[in-house]
């Protein structure tokens, strides 16, 4: 039993009228109420009262519940209900608690909201003696350890639900699944669309509401909508299966949902919606299997949020991705019972509440402009404001759950102030995962753009307490959360007030269209800064908010003030180096930024020292160009003012700290898995690992919150929420470390830990925007990298609280923005020191700092050549003195130094190195060009042009002939005229000038006349001498002036005779005046310098963007000393490269790259697994910068493989990035190891690459100190030393090469003779050509031997290479076909242990000598005789035996009993099992593959090889013997002509291919060139059809050896659609040593349904089997009941001890020799499952095939007769229904003369067969509700006994062409009608009676009640003595209910007589329909009604009789008695005066 203390109540609501309630609480337990006394007119009661409630011994349930309902008593009328709660008895059920306190639980109204009040109880409860806890009742529903660690990845909503429904008082039903988006998905997904495959199966509905409706659900899925057929009834059946084929990103498809609608469907007007439900997909998709198995959806109303359950529905839904299994559905037997409330799939809405998200938009900064300026040019000209930072207009949408708000619009505001708030209504926890805001700028004409788009996570910044899990699978021990009650960790979606940044395109604004404008709406990676919002979130449970859209409070404007504080940041980068540059082109330079300060190009930032200065590039004497920065390195500078958040910022970096540190180990940890490390190393490995874990996560604690500025609830939230993740996983370490057995096994939970700290490591309330790094050429933005803050970011806190990149030099790849490539060209790799701190702290910056930091003010004098000398006079509108750019006019006198700065000496020139770049730079070999041009007038002479020589664009240049050579060059050849162009023989290109053109636009090689220039190339090679590298420039150029012949970039430093401009470069060193050190820098705050303000004034006072970029001191850093390095990279090989020629080859080769240097490798021909076994040397790297910052954080050597083309661009194959190992002085002995680094292209692997490198400090240059130079081959190729290359073993490669299949032709012509190359370690080895591919694919000889020296390290070896070449007329031997076999560990075995089962079975037993055979000649006929009797009692089919082997006891009938063999049903194909090992034991298929990838293509597959490998060490000893041969013995391998038998069992799930839903599926069948076409039995309207059909064929093997089975969907006027296909290789079957060619049985039957079918005996197989193994033949004694066999004594006894011996079985020495063989491992009489798959979606399955396949070959004689699987039939039934009476009945009509009545008739039908409705004549006018009928309806039907269900067969549309076969449970639906005859006729009441599992009827009508029916929905057995198949006929009354007001009343009762009457009764016990004849069995009289009963209309003298004058007798009477007096007095009134006249005159007397 169990007990309630009611303990009190709080703050309970008043009434409506102001007075106190009297509250009642009551305590519902299982429809039990128990109630407390009433406590008068108090809001706070006190009833400390105890109620019992007795469980009668049973146990509780883990999913019941107590609902506390607490009401306002009153005296008069209905109770008041105040609130109420359901509490759950999980923990007192599993038997946790013995007693729960459930204190303060909230109570909530009718509409789920909740009313402020609480209530608190304890619940005591005492297990019965004999029940025992159920430990599988873990929270959640789920079983144990089912939350292992390691499977969750990006965890996203799980909602939070309310603080009130997870706190411990409201846990809900806990069987019950709500919906919550905790996802754990098992594997990363792609960012590429995939195929998806949704299905949704429709089971059926329940309770739905409404009186007499026609259900339809519509299911929709991502805009395709499916439907069902239309059913009756509140409980329809449908089971119909819907398939949404869906092509998108996984990302996206995971945000869609699956929305159900149940609509009553009405023939004319439009359907009704009467509930629904939604999910989304990404929580299908994260259940276990991606699927819901049969689950009730609780269906409720989307627009009324406070209705209840609007009834249920069953599905199930799955979501098969490429590749996916879809899981097998289980249908319990007790199904149809099932308890709804265990089972129910709960919507977000219904469980939990409405909630309203307020979210605060304050204000933005920093928006860029959006406008144009034209606008504001003509406001300008009437006087308006005319400022060109404001030309935005923003206002902020945000968006959810399909919700959408925005704010006002601020017009011209570059930082607008909204204080607005935006309520969004939603249900909570919601199925989607974001609020998506994004910044517009309103446009009044065109549309809005989009300023920038940032989400909110509602993951991060809320939660449901579920995030600690229990982290360790299947151990008892349970996570703090159940020991400290500590699940309150949950809270709502909160947020800030915090600014978020918006990321997007650059921010200059252009009018024309943006390129990267996607990347504003939120689709790829920002690159640059967009401005920044600052916003709160908050949530609310209750309440509805009045406004959408409401303005903040002044107070909340005032609070939010507080957390604007800014701080002072001081960010400082230092460029190293810059190389990998494509291409030399426009000077480069680089601007860092961070938020809006910094970014040169935007002319509302204020201009700071963020740029480094401009420099161009210089070859790299190999491939790349690189910046020659030299000693003096560029620095920038930039202050910046940002909140304070280094609580948050220092917590992240802590996390990332462990979790790079853990990340470091569990590389080392894999590395030595794969390395096959020995177990002492591999736990040293792994304890170091875990005590690591343990001491950072113990020393290393996070910031305290306490007096921190910027703090808010969130952060609260989410420091609870990351230590309690934090302490989880250190339980977790401390408890692995002391219970783990098997190190390999804690891999995956030690990654979970990993995933857990990068997850609890975001943080959404980061305010600080990320370091953004842009390269320019010239002025335009070229590529960027994004930094995050936190990573450079210095703390005071902790060492591990500073950034991990702070203050640490690394190397950045830098990316295109948007880029289509993904990263296939780098734009540039640099190499980068930065620091980002508190100015505050800035003194730290010092010990960061490296080399001597230096300030320069500069300044460009600028002269003209005008008369032949050089002068000012000529520079138009260039300026006298400007910056580098010649656009800013500066003067000296204007330069000012920065506040703390002083000049320290005078001007001086000094010429500017980095852009003085002649072409040759960096070149050892040089080509100088110059080209001669003529003119002439059209048709005139050529003569020499004007510009008589010039450069290719046209630029003057001296004559060839005058033109010097330049020092430390030397000519190789005079000046010759280049005619390898396309150019005429002399060398001549012919062009015309178009004005205003000067010159040319295009040239051509033909001269026309209207051609007036022509020029050709003079060209002439030089070469570098090694004596000429002094740096003699300086002396030559004393002055420093450098020449252009225009003004732009193209400086040189000699004189032409074309130049017109020269300039020289000014500086002036500026000196800090208190000496700060390093950190003197960061007070250089934005001077611009020099800038002329009077020119200024003079402009356009506004238009800063002259100022372009400003003219800023230039920082640079300076090192005395560069040290000198010496670099090897030893690369050894190369794995599963991507082809990239047509020939399904690539020839590669390497670039190195390293700092500004770089190398190349040989190019190896036509290989994907290149061995280079190369040594790149590097002499004298010079690095500057402290070598233990080296040694700590080296440089990467980059490597990029590319393919050689001889014609056109070598194509890059991808990249890889490995770091050197760094020895820093000679005391260092370590070798660097090789090690396999992944290739990436464009974001995917593209194959592996062996590498190592070292890095060598060189002392004062001694040579000695270097290792010793590496062994050279071809002359001057360096190869990978000893000691690093793998060292090397002889091994054997024993290679069964047994043929070719189905090659592809190449080039158009078939393969006909092909051969087979085998490559691995630079060996290789060629089999003999097959002759005739067509008549015999296989080899002649069929082992190749080869010996090779592999490495012994199994990491190292290298793949096998198989190529197939074909060999053509005049010699020609293409590769027509290859395949690469990565890991030979497989094929590795020892060659001394005996295999001799590398021969199949089948295949031993031809290549046996014929043997004589035996005929036995018996009579057979008695024995048939016996047969047929038996075939008769029998009632037993195959399918009897498919049934008792699925488990389906009710369908295989007395199968069981008989002691009959079971089948194994296998659930995949049989190649799938693992026991079977793919059936390749004795070859294998290897795909053969050909041709270049296109993008995203799979390689073409041209063919297979079948065959194997065994791999083998071998003796270096020359003496000793070699083991011996592992492939002997082999079978003939010449064509088998065999037998095949196909069985199509039956089709699941097949995909649809009909409109409506359905599919018409057949079989179709090809092997070889024979096909059958089963199209004349498809079987219509179905996705899971019983085909139930077997095939045979002759096939000769191996030429047709695959098996294509398809399946097609008919169509009578289109084509056949296939839905999908599945191929069998037979020839594997054949070969495979377990027997797969017919599976073995349970026993031998030489008769009956399981007679033998195989071509041997038993006995026969088991003497081959043993003459196989080589052991000696079985022998049988004692007339066959023993046998000997591997020297064991089997007896017959113990096979078949418990087992009936039926008459079918054979004889007993083949019964033991079949027991014997199932011992043995072979295959199992069985039925396969194989998916079908199509050509359109390759990965997805189609659907389903159960089925077997049997191979005999001729040669062996004849198989056993083949099985009967055709399906079974349904039986003929009629149910007779005999409607005797009707009572109390609702009378509907008042008749004319004001009497309650009805018309009653009765109408039934068989729900499927409602054509067949038939009604009962009509009893009129009843006026007590009583109707008599004696009335027969007769329904015949088919049913299936063995199923339980009707097949009904009929056409769903009159145009349909077939009928549709459904399976329908049998059930009656009668209904009372009340008969109208001039209007529509009313509905009065139903009963539906389900003839499984009838109501018993009630023996009078007093005793039937609607109680009967709730009755019976409340028991969950199935008592098959209530079918009605069992019974055959029963009689009584039932009850008939209809819905009123939402609530089930009784209608009527009626009293019916059911009988079942199969076919063959119905002759012998005839009957007919009403009172028809043969009105028998029983005959029915014409009912006894009461005279009243007749319809007015027909019977008028009997409405006179029994209406008129038995109501209005008396009336009738009186009338008359009227009338009559009347008439008396009126005839007295008219004879009156006559009579009194003639009494005054009396005539007569």
């Amino acid at each position: 039993m169990f007990r309630v203390v009611v303990e009190s109540a709080k703050g309970l609501p008043k009434k409506k009228l102001g007075g106190t309630p009297d509250p009642v609480a009551s305590i519902v337990f299982k429809d039990e109420k128990k109630k407390t006394k009433t406590i008068n007119n108090e809001v706070n009661p006190m009833w400390n009262e105890v109620v019992e409630f007795d469980l009668k011994g049973s146990a509780l349930d883990s999913s019941s519940y107590i609902d506390v309902i607490i009401k306002d008593y009153e005296t008069i009328g209905k109770d008041k209900l105040l609130g109420s709660a359901k509490i759950s008895l999980k923990d007192l059920a599993t038997g946790q608690v013995k007693s729960y306190p459930a204190k303060d639980v909230a109570l909530v109204n009718e509409k789920g909201q909740a009313v402020g009040a609480t209530v608190s109880l304890v619940i005591h409860y005492e297990p019965p003696a004999n029940s025992t806890p159920n430990p599988n009742d873990q929270p959640d529903g789920n079983p144990a350890g089912d939350s292992g660690g390691g499977e969750e990845g990006d965890e996203t909503v799980d909602g939070g639900q309310s603080g009130s429904a997870s706190s411990p008082g409201q846990p809900g039903n806990p069987n019950q699944r709500t919906v919550q988006n905790t996802k754990k998905r098992n594997r990363p997904l792609s960012n590429k669309p995939q195929d998806f495959q949704v299905r949704v199966r429709i089971i059926e509905g329940r309770q739905l509401n409404g009186n007499n409706i026609k259900p339809v659900v519509k299911v929709n899925v991502s805009g395709q909508t499916h439907r069902t057929r239309i059913k009756g009834g509140n409980n329809p059946f449908y089971d119909e299966i819907f398939f949404y084929n869906i092509n998108m990103l996984p990302s996206d498809l995971f945000d869609q949902n699956i929305s159900f609608r149940v609509y009553n469907s009405f023939s004319l007007r439009a359907d009704s919606l009467m509930g629904e439900y939604k999910v989304d997909v990404g929580f299908v998709y994260d259940e276990p299997d991606h699927a819901v198995m049969r689950k009730w959806l609780l269906l409720n109303d989307p627009d009324d949020s406070s209705s209840g359950a609007r009834g249920y529905l069953k599905v199930s839904m799955f979501i098969v991705g490429a590749g996916d299994e879809p899981p097998v559905e289980k249908r319990d037997t007790n199904d149809d019972q099932d308890d709804i409330e265990s089972n129910l799939l709960l919507p977000a809405g219904v469980t939990l509440r409405w909630v309203t998200m307020s979210l605060k938009v304050f204000r933005a900064e920093d928006i860029p402009q959006m406008d144009d300026a034209f606008v504001q040019l003509v406001k300008g000209v009437f006087g308006g404001d005319g400022s060109k930072k404001n030309l935005v207009d923003p206002f902020l949408e945000a968006r959810f759950a399909g919700k959408k708000l925005c704010t006002q619009v601020i017009e011209k505001n570059a930082n607008p102030e909204w204080n607005q708030m935006l309520n969004l209504q939603v249900k909570f926890p919601s199925m989607c995962e974001r609020i998506k805001l994004t910044v517009f700028d309103w446009d009044r004409l065109t549309k809005n753009d989009s300023v920038g788009t940032t989400y909110l996570n509602l993951s991060r910044i809320a939660s449901s307490g579920g995030e600690v899990e229990e982290i360790h699978p299947g151990h008892e021990y349970s996570s703090r959360e159940g020991t400290t009650g500590e699940s309150e960790v949950g809270f709502l979606p909160a947020f800030g007030p915090c600014y978020v940044n918006l990321y997007g395109s650059p921010r200059e604004f252009t009018g024309l269209p943006d390129p990267y404008e996607d990347l504003n709406y939120g689709k790829g990676e920002g690159a640059a800064y967009r401005g920044r919002i600052l916003i709160e979130l908050s949530t609310q449970l209750d309440g509805k908010a009045d406004k959408a859209i409401d303005t903040i409070p002044n107070d909340d404007v005032l609070v939010v003030q507080k957390y604007q504080r800014r701080r002072k940041y001081c960010l400082c980068a230092v460029f190293y180096s810059a190389g990998m540059i494509q291409e030399p082109g426009e000077p480069i330079q680089f601007e860092v930024s961070i938020g809006n300060y910094g970014n040169k190009l935007d002319s509302t930032c204020k201009p700071l020292a963020s740029t480094t200065q401009y420099g161009s590039a210089v070859f790299d004497g190999n491939h790349y160009y690189y910046l020659p920065w030299a000693n003096t390195k560029p620095v920038v500078v930039i202050p910046s003012f940002w909140e304070d958040i280094s609580h948050r910022l220092d917590a992240v970096n802590i996390i990332l700290y462990i979790a790079e540190r853990l990340s470091f180990n569990i590389k080392a940890m894999k590395l030595a898995i794969l390395a096959k490390a020995s177990d002492n190393q591999l736990t040293e490995i792994w304890l170091r690992l875990v005590n690591q874990v343990i001491d950072d996560l113990s020393s290393l604690k996070l910031p305290e919150l306490e007096g921190q500025s910027n703090l808010t609830s969130l952060d609260i939230q989410i420091k609870k929420l990351r230590a309690g993740a934090l302490q989880t996983i250190a339980d977790g370490a401390k408890y692995m470390r002391d219970e783990a057995t098997e190190i390999r096994d804690t891999l995956a939970e030690i990654e979970g830990w990993l995933d857990k700290l990068n997850q609890i490591a975001e943080e959404p309330q980061n305010s600080m925007p990320d370091v953004i790094i842009w390269m320019l050429r010239g002025e335009k933005r070229v590529a960027y990298s994004r930094i995050p803050a936190h990573e450079i970011l210095f703390s005071k806190h902790s060492e591990q609280a500073s950034g991990r990149f702070c203050g640490r030099t690394r190397t950045i790849i830098m990316q295109y923005p948007m880029d289509k490539n993904k990263g296939l060209k780098v734009p540039v790799q640099i190499r980068i020191n930065m620091w980002l701190g508190l100015s505050a702290h800035e003194q730290k910056f010092n010990s960061f700092s490296e080399g001597t930091f230096s300030v320069f003010a500069e300044i460009y004098e600028n002269q003209a050549y005008l008369m032949g000398k050089w002068g000012t006079a000529g520079l138009g509108i260039h300026h006298k003195f400007s910056d580098v750019t010649g656009k800013l006019k500066l003067k000296q006198e204007y330069f000012m130094p920065p506040r703390g700065w002083e000049w320290d000496g005078e001007w001086f020139i000094d010429p500017e190195k980095g852009l003085l770049t002649e072409a040759d730079a960096g070149h050892t070999e040089f080509l100088d060009e110059v080209y001669q041009n003529e003119t002439r007038f059209p048709g005139g002479e050529w003569k020499p042009a004007a510009e008589s020589y010039t450069d290719v664009n046209g630029e003057k240049m001296s004559k060839p002939m005058e033109m010097e050579c330049p020092a430390g060059w030397a000519y190789q050849d005079e000046w010759s005229v280049d005619e390898n162009r396309a150019v005429d023989e002399k060398g001549w290109e012919y062009g015309v000038t178009i004005p205003p053109d000067d010159k040319p636009k295009s040239w051509v090689p033909a001269e026309k006349m209207y051609h007036i220039n022509r020029r050709r190339r003079m060209i002439r090679p030089r070469k570098k001498t090694s004596a000429g590298v002094t740096p003699v420039e300086i002396q030559e150029n004393p002055e420093g002036w450098e020449f252009t012949s225009l003004i732009g970039w193209k400086f040189h430093k000699k004189e032409r005779s074309a130049d017109t401009l020269r300039r020289r470069r000014w500086r002036r060193r500026m000196a800090p005046s208190e000496q700060l050190g390093a950190s003197a820098i960061f007070k250089l705050e934005g001077t611009a310098l020099g800038i002329d303000t009077d020119e200024k004034k003079k402009e356009d006072p506004g238009d800063a963007s002259k100022l372009f970029g400003a003219n800023t001191p230039s920082v640079s850093c300076s090192f005395d000393r560069a040290y000198v390095y010496h670099l090897r990279v030893y690369v050894y090989q190369a794995k599963n490269l991507t082809p990239m020629d047509k020939d399904s080859f690539s020839d590669p080769y390497v670039h190195v790259s390293f700092l500004h240097m770089s190398k190349t490798t040989e190019i190896i021909k036509g290989n994907l697994n290149p061995t280079w076994d190369q040594t790149l040397i590097f002499n004298n790297v010079e690095i500057h910068g402290d070598p233990q910052n080296i040694a700590k954080y080296p440089p990467e050597v980059v490597l990029e493989i590319y393919d050689y083309d001889q014609v056109g661009k070598d194509e890059p194959m991808g990249r890889s990035v490995c770091v050197p190992l760094v020895k820093l002085g000679p005391g260092m002995d370590q070798t660097p190891k090789l090690l396999w680094f992944p290739i990436t292209n464009k974001d995917m692997p593209a194959g592996k690459v062996l590498v190592a490198a070292e890095l060598i400090l060189m002392h004062k240059g001694k040579e000695t100190e270097l290792p010793l130079v590496p062994p050279k081959r071809s002359g001057s190729l360096f190869m990978v030393p000893q000691g690093i290359r793998p060292v090397v073993q002889l091994t054997a490669i024993e290679i069964l090469a047994w043929g070719l299949r189905n090659m592809k032709p190449y080039q158009l012509a078939t393969v006909s003779s092909p051969s087979l190359v085998v490559e691995c370690g630079g060996e290789r080895v060629e089999s003999v050509v097959i002759r005739n591919m067509k008549r015999s694919p296989n080899f002649p000889g069929s082992v190749l031997f080869l010996k090779v020296l592999l490495p012994k390290e199994e990491m190292y070896s290298p793949p096998i290479v198989l190529k197939v070449i074909d060999h053509r007329p005049f010699g020609r031997k293409p590769v027509v076909g290859q395949c690469t076999i990565d890991s030979l560990d497989e094929f590795r075995c020892d060659p001394y242990v005996i295999q001799k089962s590398s021969m199949s079975s089948k295949m031993a037993l031809m290549a046996a000598a014929p043997r004589d055979v035996k005929i036995h000649m018996e009579d057979k006929r008695a024995v048939l005789e016996a047969q047929r009797a038996e075939k008769e009692k029998e009632t037993v089919d195959w399918w009897s035996k498919f049934y008792a082997s699925t488990g389906d006891q009710e369908k295989c009938g007395p199968y069981l009993q008989k002691g009959y063999d079971t089948l194994k049903l296998y659930e995949k194909p049989l190649e799938d099992i693992p026991e079977f090992k793919q059936l390749t034991d004795f070859c294998r298929t290897f795909k053969l593959q050909r041709g270049k990838t296109e993008e995203d293509d799979d390689p073409s597959l041209v063919g297979e090889f079948k065959g194997s490998f065994k791999v083998y060490p071998l003796s270096d000893d020359p003496g000793v013997a070699a083991p011996p041969r592992q492939f002997c013995e082999l079978p003939e391998s010449g064509p088998q002509e065999c037998v095949v038998r196909i069985y199509v069992v039956r089709g699941i799930d097949l995909q649809p291919k009909d409109n409506n839903g359905q599919c018409d599926p057949y079989i179709k069948i090809a092997l070889g060139k024979k096909t059958i076409e089963d199209r004349d039995h498809y079987l219509p309207n179905t996705t899971n059809p019983v085909f139930g059909r077997m095939f045979e064929m002759t096939c000769f093997l191996p030429q047709d050896k695959d098996l294509k089975i398809s399946v097609y969907d008919y169509d009578m006027l289109s084509r056949d659609e296939k839905v999908g296909e599945t191929v069998i290789d037979l020839e594997n079957r054949l070969l495979s040593r377990f027997g797969s060619y017919c599976g073995l049985p349970q026993t031998y039957c030489i008769s009956g349904v399981n007679q033998w079918r195989d071509q041997l005996k038993p006995s026969e197989i088991l003497q081959n089997l043993a003459r196989l193994k080589g052991i000696s033949a079985p022998r049988t004694e004692d007339n066959g009941s023993t046998l000997a066999y591997k020297d064991k004594q089997y007896t017959l006894e113990e096979f078949e001890a418990n087992k009936e011996v039926h008459q079918h079985l054979g004889p007993a020495n083949e019964r033991i020799a079949l027991h014997v063989l199932r011992t043995e491992g072979l295959v199992p009489e069985h039925v396969e499952t194989r998916t079908l798959y199509s050509t359109f979606q390759p990965q997805l399955s189609q659907g389903r095939l159960q089925m077997w396949v049997d191979v005999f070959p001729k040669s062996m004689g004849l198989p056993g007769p083949p099985f009967d699987i055709t399906p079974r039939k349904a039986k003929k039934y009629f149910l007779r229904v005999v409607v005797w009476n009707t009572t109390d009945v609702i009378l509907d009509e008042t008749s004319i003369t004001g009497e309650r009545m009805s018309d009653i008739y009765v109408k039934g039908w068989m729900p499927g067969m409602e054509e067949d409705k038939q009604k009962t004549d009509v009893h009129y006018r009843s006026l007590d509700g009583d109707g008599n009928f004696n009335w027969r309806f007769v329904f015949g039907f088919e049913y299936l006994p063995t199923e339980q269900l009707c097949l009904v067969s009929k056409k769903e549309h009159f145009w349909s062409l077939d009928k549709t076969e459904f399976r329908i449970p049998p059930k009656l639906i009668v209904q009372i009608w009340d008969n109208d005859k001039f209007s529509l006729d009313d509905y009065l009441g139903t009963v539906e009676l389900d003839l499984r599992k009838l109501i018993s009827p009630a023996k009078t009508s007093k005793v039937c009640n609607l109680g009967m029916m709730e009755e019976h929905t409340g028991q969950h057995k199935v008592d098959l003595n209530n079918s009605l198949f069992a019974q055959k006929s029963v009689r009584g009354w039932w009850p008939c209910a209809t819905e009123q007001d939402g609530k089930n009343i009784l209608a009527g009762k009626v009293e019916m007589s059911l009988e079942i009457v199969s076919d063959t009764e119905v002759d012998e016990k005839p009957a007919g329909k009403g009172r028809d004849e043969p009105n028998m069995n029983p005959k029915l009289d014409f009912p006894k009604r009461p005279d009243t009963s007749f319809f007015w209309f027909t019977n008028p003298c009997k409405t006179l009789k029994f209406i008129v004058w038995r109501r209005f007798k008396w009336m009738f009477i009186g009338l008359i008695i009227l009338i009559l007096v009347l008439l008396f007095l009126g005839i007295l009134l008219y004879s009156l005066p006559n009579y009194i006249s003639m009494k005054i005159v009396k005539p007569f007397q």
